[in-house]
């Protein structure tokens, strides 16, 4: 593979700040409202450009990935290729750093990277409708991470506000390698089709200073925390040692599980429990990053 034409995309970790849980639609899929933004810590995508459409996946996460051929990578640009006739593809590789399954959208956000790539190759635009259709097709995460900045998404993902204006908050991430499935988690909320249990709220106002922003997500919570820390009590260990560091001012689960955060005062204090985590729990994945 030809190193001078590689292209190179990050696909950084999904975080939900907030999760709440609408509802269930008739068809099973559960309505939510979610504030979501982007760490630093990131999965990287690099395609070189060629006749046949290809993947290796790579990195310390790369096993519990599956197999190359059920890549979420793949079956987007598949379902791309398939509606835009000549369309440029080539062979991937992908450098796993993020958890599977985790709560963080990694396979979203490589999907994502995967179209933005295919796209920049083939001049289409990030909005243009065949590739936000094979967004939507590809998973519900997938259209929040392809222009990856903060947003309130709803409905089943399908639904963005436009870019907020949200300021830099250092943090950690946790993950204690447990399995959450999905599935389970929404099954332990125990609604049933067409069962309502909020609403709405109007978009956040001026969230660009730090206090503005942590206000709005302590009171807005994770609807799904609860039914996760039934599943797998550790997550519940993971907060409480979060929540025991230095200058630690809000711990929260992301999506549904494992994978939990802690947002710091200072990128200093967030390294310091990051590295501290790390030695009394050597088989959790702890990452100090930064999200916005």
């Amino acid at each position: 593979m030809s190193a001078e034409r590689a292209m190179v995309e990050r696909a950084p970790a999904k975080v939900n700040l907030t999760l709440r849980i609408l509802g269930r639609r008739l068809d099973g899929y559960h309505d939510l409202e979610s504030l979501v933004v982007f760490a630093t810590a990131a999965d990287q995508l690099r395609l070189v450009p060629g006749p046949s459409l290809g993947l290796d996946v790579e990195g310390p996460t790369a096993a519990a990935s599956g197999a190359p051929g059920d890549n979420l990578v793949l079956e987007a640009v598949r379902r791309l290729a398939a509606r835009i006739g000549g369309l440029t593809t080539g062979h991937f590789v992908l450098s796993k750093t993020l958890p599977v399954a985790a709560g963080l959208g990694g396979g979203s956000a490589d999907a994502a990277a995967a179209l933005r790539l295919v796209a920049r190759r083939n001049g289409l635009a990030l909005d243009d409708p065949r590739l936000i259709e094979v967004a939507r097709a590809t998973g519900a995460d997938v259209p929040v991470c392809i222009d990856p900045r903060p947003r309130v998404m709803r409905g089943v993902g399908d639904r963005l506000t436009a870019p907020l204006a949200l300021p830099r908050l250092p943090a950690v991430l946790v993950n204690p390698g447990v399995p959450v499935p999905t599935r389970d988690v929404f099954g332990n909320i125990g609604l049933a089709n067409g069962e309502v249990r909020g609403v709405s709220t109007p978009d956040p106002g001026d969230l660009s200073h730090p206090d503005a922003l942590l206000a709005y997500v302590a009171g807005a919570g994770n609807d799904l925390e609860p039914a996760a820390v039934t599943l797998q009590p550790v997550i519940a260990d993971v907060l409480a040692a979060l929540s025991r560091q230095a200058g630690c001012r809000l711990a929260r689960m992301s999506g549904s599980g494992a994978t939990c955060f802690a947002v710091f005062g200072a990128a200093a204090q967030a390294a310091a429990a990051a590295a501290a985590l790390a030695r009394a729990e050597p088989a959790w994945w702890v990452r100090a990053t930064e999200f916005g």
